[in-house]
């Protein structure tokens, strides 16, 4: 039982920290602002979307 608890616990990080990873994956200047976002923010539904969002939408350059 224990066993599955602490996966399920872990996939759930997972999910959760699935912003951050997705900017850091695609190496965005700001991830650790999202990583910040996703931290303080993203027990909401809302401001898991918005990290989600802003870790998906490219990047402009000059």
């Amino acid at each position: 039982m224990r066993l599955l608890f602490a996966i399920l616990i872990a996939v759930l990080s997972l999910f959760y920290f699935l912003p951050f990873a997705i900017a850091f994956n695609r190496k965005r200047a700001n991830s650790g602002a999202i990583f910040a976002l996703n931290l303080f923010l993203g027990w909401s539904l809302v401001g898991w979307v918005v990290a989600l969002v802003w870790a998906l939408k490219d990047e402009q350059t000059l």
